[in-house]
């Protein structure tokens, strides 16, 4: 044993000029944690980080602290110099440093005691640091004296390793350096391909705009700055019919002049009102032919020309039904929970009646009940809109001639003759009825009804519509029964606004601009991605819903006649508008737009043709055209700004796109093929599973409720898949990776240096800012 003991003690000594490598290949891979990553790209391999290993400073003194600690005395042979010594460890070759002595070998533990090395200082610098600080015979306040090694003491050093130590040491080296050129390397490539901070004056206006609005209490900062200026006229013929419609409805002097004289002219016109004077008896047939084409009311059901659902080449005239002026049935059926609805709606009539010279409350008040219990009897037979959404089901192609035994009381060919005037209807005209049940069952309500009563139900149906073009008298009553239906003061909008807005309503494509489509694409590319990931979805159905996707019609901005004026003059060729007559020019639009429609009947169904105007701040999908529409006005901000960052861009348009793209896929769209028919494609394996998914979002969307109102998961279905599916997507397409360097994906709405957090502000920022524009609209 004391054998053993000499040689630790030999050996302790010999490796006393040994320095200890600030860096091994060990020590750099414990630096990492398992799935570390950093800016380069190294990932940590999971290794636990090694404890800190001090270096042990022998000093003068004996015991105590090393300050205090003495100069062992030894046995045999010269006593060694202070100097730091370091001892061999649990590696071979590299040695131990600083560990507890209770943790040592004990035979070497007990040959380090005889060194004096029970207690250690930690040193704070290196061996070689130390030798290039301090000249030579340099003494440290605590007695430590430093001496230079001659060379040679290196290449003894070197030539006492053993040939794996040396091997060690070559392989770390290279490794080391390997490492060092692929972080340069990838820095580099990193740095050249990471996007730049934004500084261009739209970036630093958006963020300046972003920050402002980013108040927790406060809502829709910034909706007033953001209101389009009006701009400049055009000397297109319909444009000028535009500002002739527009400057009409500012002058309301003039319509302050005309009061209701506009409105009960037209009622004697059609034969009178009971309610407002005499009315002729035997006219029910021709009052409704007149008041369905002319002016554009649906008193007990809808006629219009559109693609057939099943033959999307094809436009055939469609029939629906038709007739309430609450927007639900439930408002009629649910009396007490909404008895402050009707009681409003009931006193809204009253005034109506008065101010179109109808006399006193108490004639005019039975016969408005009247009228609201004959809507009540519509609303019972009406087919809640929950048990429409599946098309296949009330879809109904009939020839006229059954559709007049399915509903008797009116005359079929002599109302379609009239309101189709030129073109010709026959026994075998093709009609297309959705709920079939609904229609026998009006014509039974019509029958067993008073002429009286149908005569001021039809009347009342034309004043509700045409009311608001007229005084103010008028806009304030609608105001009142607003502010009791929805529980709030309706926004007072500026007169030129409301003008506006009519006049886009109406005349719209007179009106103008253009704009862009790179989003849309993107769109597509990452909710077809997403189709991969459907695990309930079968493959065959999956490839007819990508293919569905890629045929995905695209309309933007606006279509291409209104840039020519010849071609714009032609579409409003046969619509004239009177200078200072508001009410005159509206009634003269709806006997318009009536010719515009029955004149499709006979052509086939025009893929460029817009349901929306190019200033409208909308969108829609046409499921029988498979076709997405973005008009100009919604391609501005809040939704899309050219030289927005495009995480802004993406979190606001890219949510409307995807939107509108994922309503070719939801509970109505589907059922439509990529052609726009109406036939089953999926399988039904699929189909079980998509109902299965879906009525999981019934029950959530049913738990909330709004006024007080529960809301019915089953009828908003249809639009909570959109809004879910087009948020998925636009926030999907931003993580795609645009291009990957190195392994390293760099996205397409990074900023600032390739940071995701910024993304993150700037996406949800877009979202909100569009939705706080749609709430305030």
């Amino acid at each position: 044993m004391e054998t053993l003991r000499e040689s630790v003690l030999h050996l302790a000594l010999q490796m006393s000029s040994y320095k200890r490598a600030t860096l091994d290949e060990e020590d750099l891979v414990d630096s990492l944690s398992e799935g570390d990553v950093y800016p380069n790209g190294l990932q940590g391999l999971g290794r636990h980080r090694k404890k800190e290993v001090p270096i042990p400073i022998l000093a003068e003194g004996q015991g105590g602290t090393c300050a205090q600690q003495a100069t062992p005395t030894f046995p045999e042979g010269p006593a060694p110099s202070s100097q730091r010594v370091e001892t061999p460890g649990d590696r071979p070759g590299l040695g131990i440093v600083g560990h507890s002595m209770r943790s040592v070998w004990p035979p070497l533990a007990a040959a380090l005691s005889a060194l004096g090395m029970s207690s250690y200082k930690r040193a704070t610098l290196d061996e070689e640091d130390l030798v290039d600080s301090l000249s030579e015979g340099d003494v440290y306040p605590n007695g430590l004296q430093v001496n230079f090694r001659s060379p040679r003491s290196g290449q003894r050093c070197w030539a006492a390793r053993t040939s794996v130590e040396k091997r060690l040491v070559v392989l770390v080296t290279l490794l080391a350096a390997g490492l060092v050129a692929c972080l340069a390397a990838l820095g580099i490539q990193y740095r050249a391909r990471t996007p730049p901070i934004c500084l261009s004056e739209a970036c630093v206006s958006v963020t300046s705009s972003i920050l402002n609005s980013m108040d927790p209490t406060l809502c829709l900062r910034g909706l007033d700055q953001s209101q389009p200026q009006n701009s400049t006229a055009s000397v297109s013929e319909a444009e000028r019919k535009a500002q002739v419609y527009y400057r009409a409805c500012m002058n309301e002097t003039r319509i302050e002049e005309l009061r209701a004289k506009p409105l009960m002219e037209l009622i004697e016109k059609l034969g009178g009102w009971n309610i407002t004077g005499p009315w002729a008896k035997d006219n029910f047939q021709d009052t409704l032919q007149v008041v369905t084409a002319h002016y554009r009311t649906s008193p007990f059901f809808s006629v219009y020309v559109s693609a057939d659902s099943k033959n999307s080449n094809s436009n055939v005239i469609q029939v629906d039904q038709s007739g309430l002026g609450l927007p639900s049935r439930d408002y009629y059926l649910n009396k007490t929970e909404n008895e402050k609805v009707l009681t409003g709606y009931l006193n809204y009539m009253v005034q109506l009646g008065k101010l179109l010279g109808g006399g006193d409350e108490d004639s005019i008040r039975p016969q408005m009940q009247q009228i609201l219990d004959f809507e009540t009897a519509l609303a019972n037979i009406t087919i809640p809109q929950e048990k429409r959404r599946d098309e296949e089901l009330i879809y109904h192609k009939v020839t006229a001639a059954e559709l007049q035994t399915l509903a008797p009381a009116i005359n079929w060919l002599p109302f379609l003759n009239t309101i189709f005037y030129p073109v010709e209807i026959n026994e075998s005209e093709p009609i297309v009825v959705y709920d079939k049940e609904y229609l026998g069952q009006v014509s039974t309500l019509i029958n067993n009804t008073d002429k009286c009563l149908l005569n001021n139900y039809m009347m009342w149906n034309l004043v509700r519509k045409t009311s608001s073009f007229l005084d103010q008298r008028f806009q304030d009553a609608d105001e009142k029964f607003m502010e009791v239906m929805y529980g709030t003061k309706k926004t007072c909008l500026p007169r030129w606004k409301f003008c506006v807005s009519d006049t886009e309503n109406n005349l719209g494509f007179a009106l103008g601009p253009m704009f862009a489509s790179e989003i849309i694409l993107e769109i597509k590319k990452a909710f077809e991605e997403s189709l991969s990931t459907l695990k309930w979805m079968d493959e065959d159905t999956r490839r007819s819903a990508k293919e569905k996707a890629d045929a995905i019609y695209n309309m933007i901005g606006y279509p291409n006649f209104i840039m020519d004026p010849k071609e714009l003059d032609k579409v409003f060729n046969d619509y004239t508008a009177v200078p200072d007559l508001y009410f005159e020019n509206a009634m003269r639009f709806f006997n318009f737009s009536w010719r515009v429609t029955a004149d499709q009947l006979r052509k086939a169904p025009n893929r460029d043709q817009w349901s929306m105007t190019p200033p409208m701040v909308n969108a829609y999908y046409s499921p029988t055209k498979n076709e997405i529409v973005f008009p100009a006005g919604i391609l501005q901000s809040p939704f899309y700004t050219r030289s927005s960052p495009n995480a802004l861009n993406f979190g606001g348009i890219g949510v409307v796109v995807g939107h509108e793209l994922t309503h070719a896929f939801d509970d109505q769209g589907r059922e439509y093929d990529k052609d726009g028919n109406l036939r089953p494609w999926w399988k039904n394996s699929s189909v079980e599973a998509f109902k299965k998914q879906t009525e999981c979002m019934v029950q959530q969307y049913s738990n909330y409720s709004v006024n007080g109102e529960p809301v019915n998961g089953r009828h908003t279905l249809g639009e909570n898949i959109a809004d879910n599916g087009g948020l998925k997507a636009a926030y999907r397409v931003c993580l795609l990776p645009l291009r990957t360097v190195l392994g390293l994906s760099l996205f397409k709405c990074l900023i600032h240096g390739g940071s995701l957090q910024p993304f993150h502000r700037l996406w949800f920022a877009g979202w909100r800012n569009g939705v706080e524009w749609l709430s305030a609209d």
